[in-house]
C-alpha cells in the first residue's frame, strides 16, 4: 500500500469514526491527509470506495484479533472469553463511539448499497466465527449461543458510548460468562 493511500485511509477512518460517514466530506479528508484531490481519486474512485476500504480495514483488524485469540493451548471457552475481552477493551478506548459497522448500517440502510454490503459481510463472518467457537465447546445449541453473544456485543457497543463504559464493559463480560456457564449447566442436566 502506498504511503499516500495509507495516510488517506488512516485520516478518513479517524474522521469517519469520530464524526460519521455522511458528515465527513472529501474536501475535509483531502485537507486533513494532506493530499491532492487527484491522489484521493486515484486510490479511491469514490467516497463510497473509501468508506468500504475503511470498513474493510476495521474488519481485518477484528479478524486478526480473533485469530490471535486462538492460541494452541486455549480451550474454546477461553477463546470466547478472549474475544469478549477484546470487545470489552474497545469499549474503554478513548474516543469510543460504538461499533463502526453498526454506525455505518445506520447511515446506509439500503441493503443493495456497497457500504451496507460491507457491513453485512463483516457481520455474517463474525456470527459464523462465533458459532464455530461455540460449536468447539461441545455444549448444546452453538447457533443460539452465538446469536446471543452477538446481541450482547451489539448492545454493549451501543451502550458503551452512551453511559459509563466501565459498567457496560463489566455487564457485557458477565453476560458472556453467564452464557458460557448456563450452557454448561444445561449440558449437565441432560
Amino acid at each position: 500500500m502506498s504511503e499516500a493511500r495509507t495516510r488517506l485511509l488512516s485520516t478518513a477512518g479517524a474522521l469517519f469514526y469520530s464524526d460519521g460517514l455522511h458528515a465527513v466530506g472529501i474536501d475535509r479528508i483531502i485537507a486533513a491527509a494532506p493530499v491532492t484531490r487527484a491522489t484521493l481519486y486515484r486510490h479511491f474512485p469514490s467516497k463510497d470506495d473509501l468508506v468500504v476500504a475503511y470498513l474493510t480495514q476495521a474488519d481485518d483488524a477484528i479478524r486478526e484479533r480473533t485469530t490471535a485469540a486462538r492460541t494452541p493451548d486455549a480451550s474454546p471457552d477461553e477463546i470466547i472469553r478472549t474475544v469478549a475481552q477484546s470487545i470489552a477493551d474497545d469499549i474503554q478506548r478513548p474516543g469510543f463511539r460504538g461499533c463502526a459497522f453498526l454506525n455505518a448500517a445506520a447511515e446506509y440502510p439500503d441493503a443493495a448499497h456497497p457500504v451496507h454490503q460491507a457491513v453485512r459481510k463483516h457481520r455474517d463472518w463474525f456470527l459464523a466465527t462465533i458459532t464455530e467457537l461455540f460449536a468447539g465447546t461441545g455444549k448444546p445449541d452453538p447457533e443460539p449461543a452465538a446469536r446471543h453473544f452477538v446481541m450482547l456485543r451489539d448492545g454493549a457497543m451501543a451502550a458503551g458510548c452512551l453511559s459509563d463504559p466501565d459498567a457496560v464493559r463489566e455487564t457485557f463480560l458477565r453476560g458472556i460468562e453467564g452464557l458460557l456457564t448456563y450452557r454448561s449447566h444445561q449440558q449437565r442436566e441432560v
